[in-house]
């Protein structure tokens, strides 16, 4: 029936594609030109509920053009140039201490969503070095192993 398409990567599916304007529009012409919605569709392959579709909204607008398909926007995108701006005069903040100071300013979102944010503009977060732990007795940043060892014998 449909054409087969690309891969809805969020879940691995193959998505059928959008009609072409033509087929759409072959099919108006045949039910304008007397066929039924379902003869239309058995004509040029198509499943009847499509040709149905398309006629009602070819009647109720004037096209039958395709719905824009994906393209969804976050809401972050309003505070885009202030969160920008946070991390250029800020680069060492984390996605938490983002998140804390977006929350003071009014503006609502999760780690998920600051994360997105900055991966889309291409902007990465480093991670912190670990903290240093309590470590062997006597090892300052100047002792090593050896004399550690040597000193303990």
């Amino acid at each position: 029936m449909g054409e087969s398409g690309g891969i809805d990567s969020s879940e691995g599916r193959t998505m059928p594609k959008a009609y072409s304007a033509e087929i759409r529009m072959r099919v108006i012409a045949r039910v304008e030109g007397g066929a039924s919605r379902r003869e239309a569709a058995e004509q040029l392959d198509i499943s009847p509920s499509a040709a149905v579709k398309w006629v009602k909204c070819f009647h109720e607008t004037g096209s039958c053009a395709a719905k824009p398909r994906g393209g969804s926007t976050s809401p972050l995108e309003v505070n885009a140039p202030w969160l920008l701006t946070l991390i250029e005069e800020q680069p060492d903040l984390t996605l938490d201490e983002v998140v804390s100071a977006m929350h003071k300013h009014g503006i609502a979102g999760s780690r998920t969503a600051v994360w997105s944010f900055f991966e889309r503009h291409n902007i990465s977060f480093k991670k912190r070095p670990a903290r240093r732990g309590a470590g062997l007795p006597g090892r300052g940043p100047g002792t090593s192993m050896l004399e550690t060892t040597a000193s303990h014998a």
